[in-house]
């Protein structure tokens, strides 16, 4: 049998002597100036283009040039596609707007929406933005995953919704009615919530026209409340980031103008990412309907259960571009380099693909380059840049020439990026039109956002490519907040040593812990990736974390891969000798994980005390897989 490793590495090499399929693409120029204290401004130095007052302009536009196009379709109940129309989008968002308009809703009391992406969010969604009337679309695991709605209960209060949607509303009930008071107003497509009434989506459909509704959305302007995303940010309840109609407008004609091949045809995508997040409910949303493009919601996820319904979807479905995490690109490569159809159809007309939450891992990005020249005879460019919820998102941009794991570009034009020194490090933050006024009802959180120029503190740090030259671009260097000191006083760089560890452990470490703080030694808690683990013992159990965290194979093979990552330290801050395998999942409650997936690295050291005591034991318990000669 052929090894599949050496002919994956011999398909990457024979994938790098291909051309960059050319696209259309922005040019990013800077001005740069130094400050004697260190400091670093970094400013495009291309004008950002006009850009509308309201996203629905975009609406009416499209609505008015292509009636008739899809902007949005799922799966219907029969397994084809239920679709709509820009001119069906724009009646439906008036009829809303005409019910929100009716009861008196504003950001004060926002539209509220529970569910997860589909046709009637997304009508629900526009309804609220063309009547000038906020709406917070929440995280459905903060209803269907959590024990206690802790956090659900903290954002129905912080905002204190008029109206709270579902489209299908009986999953989320027990939430509702642990959290909802009976005074705020139920809407749903279909389902019920015991002893509560439940307007229909319909009803709201079929509200007389408001009079008032042409002067409600005139009066919209570059300030006005668009949404709000919920953030978790390190530690707490979440935060609900402000966001403007300015941010979002101003955001597209950036993404517009750096990702100049959305102008060349309208973008179809396929696309299962939150509208909860700003990536997937901004980004893509966004641009979608800037360019009058279709947007194809996939209801698969980048799980073992889940992606076999992206891979149904992407098989009648070619996307202009397409958009994924990580772990979703991860898990679509094994299929990609099996399935010449799908490869085919994938592939067919792409310009591009992006990436966003994480760092791509470098044998995925080389095993997509693999596949893509082998079917088209060039490589398919890989974008990403730095953003955050609070800069809506696009704030720093790759190009498709630059592009490589770890870096992160340029601020795009419109931005300005300020880098100040931090403990050895260069501390990034952002201004522009694209930028958060705020947080909701937290003016305390707010002014610790921002310094005293009015830049947004991203908690990111970045490291010039080449410092004498600030044009080639910067690479992501960490998150600020993560990393610590060990008792010598060693600076321990977490961002960095968390990818490396990844890799290095690749495909069995999902996401990894590092611990140290005051301590001799870095250690780690390695969170499993139940996928990767999968391959090498396939006899257990998807939702048996617990057994894979104490099977023999994969044990073994997580030694052999942590032992070589030992032989490549260079120092105390970089040498890990202890790790653990946690085989409990990570709680979304005490938010160790947010509903993303994202780890958050201080809540999961605060939570796990005792097993980081078990990693600094001599000798150390069992369940600690140590290299240390203490352990011996």
């Amino acid at each position: 049998m052929a090894n599949p490793t050496a002919f994956a590495g011999d398909a990457v090499r024979r994938a790098e002597t291909h051309p960059l399929r050319d696209v259309s693409f922005g040019e990013i120029g800077i001005a740069t100036e130094r400050r004697p204290d260190g400091t670093i401004y970094v400013r495009s130095t291309t004008s950002l283009a006009d850009y509308p007052v309201r996203i629905t302009d975009r609406l009416h536009h499209w609505a008015e040039q292509a009636p008739e196009r899809v902007f949005m379709a799922e799966r219907d109940g029969n397994g084809g596609w239920r679709g709509i129309t820009y001119a069906e989008m724009l009646s439906a968002a008036q009829k809303i707007a005409s019910a929100l308009l009716a009861r008196g809703l504003s950001a004060e009391r926002p539209v509220m929406i529970l569910s997860g992406n589909s046709i009637d969010h997304a009508q629900i969604m526009f309804g609220a933005l063309y009547a000038g009337v906020a709406m917070c679309p929440v995280s459905p695991p903060y209803s269907l995953v959590s024990k206690d709605f802790g956090k659900l209960r903290s954002i129905v209060g912080l905002l204190t919704p008029g109206l709270i949607f579902a489209d299908d509303i009986t999953p989320f009930a027990p939430a509702i009615l642990a959290t909802v008071p009976s005074k705020f107003e139920l809407a749903a497509t279909r389902g019920e919530v015991t002893g509560r009434r439940v307007t229909s989506l319909d009803e709201l459909m079929n509200t007389p026209h408001h009079p008032g509704l042409a002067v409600a959305h005139d009066a919209i302007g570059h300030d006005t409340i668009a949404k709000f995303l919920l953030t978790s940010g390190s530690t707490g309840n979440p935060k609900a980031v402000i966001n403007t109609q300015r941010m979002i407008c101003a955001n597209q004609v950036m993404i517009r103008e750096a990702m100049a091949f959305l102008k060349d045809e309208p973008p179809v995508i396929v696309d299962w990412l939150p509208w909860n997040h700003t990536f997937g409910g901004n980004h893509n949303i966004g641009l979608t309907l800037f360019n009058g493009g279709s947007m194809y919601i996939d209801d698969g996820k980048p799980t073992p259960a889940g992606i076999a319904a992206t891979i149904r979807n992407l098989r009648e479905i070619a996307p202009t571009v397409y958009f994924n995490v990580p772990k979703g690109y991860e898990s679509l490569l094994p299929v990609l380099r099996e399935d010449a159809e799908l490869r085919k159809m994938f592939f067919s007309r792409l310009h591009a693909m992006f990436f966003s939450g994480a760092s791509l891992a470098a044998h995925v990005w080389e095993g997509l380059d693999e596949v893509g020249a082998r079917e088209t005879g060039a490589r398919v460019p890989m974008l990403t840049g730095l953003g955050a919820t609070e800069t809506a998102p696009f704030f720093m941009s790759v190009t498709p020439q630059t592009s490589r794991s770890g870096h992160v570009g340029l601020p795009v034009p419109g931005n300005e990026a300020k880098l100040v020194p931090n403990n050895g490090k260069l501390e990034v933050r952002a201004r522009g039109p694209n930028i958060t006024p705020g947080y909701w009802r937290a003016p305390d959180l707010t002014a610790k956002a921002f310094d005293e120029e009015g830049f947004y503190k991203l908690n990111d740090a970045l490291k010039p490519v080449d410092p004498d030259d600030l044009a080639a671009g910067f690479d992501f260097d960490g998150r600020i907040s993560e990393d610590f000191k060990l008792a010598s006083g060693t600076w321990v760089s977490v961002g960095p040593l968390r990818a490396k560890f990844i890799a290095a452990c690749a495909p069995l470490a999902r996401d990894v812990v590092i611990a140290g703080l005051d301590r001799d030694e870095v250690s780690a808690l390695v969170v499993l990736d139940v996928d990767g683990c999968k391959l090498i013992n396939p006899t257990l159990p998807l939702d048996d974390l617990a057994g894979m965290a104490k099977d023999e194979l994969i044990r073994e093979a997580f030694r052999e891969r942590f032992a070589r990552l030992l032989t490549q330290a260079t120092g105390s801050s970089n040498r890990i000798t202890r790790a653990i395998l946690l085989g409990e999942p990570l709680s979304i409650d005490t938010g160790e994980v947010t509903d993303k997936g994202s780890v958050n690295q201080r809540a999961v050291l605060e939570q796990r005390a005792a097993l980081i005591g078990d990693l600094y034991a001599v000798p150390p318990p069992a369940h600690v897989i140590a290299l240390d000669e203490d352990a011996e």
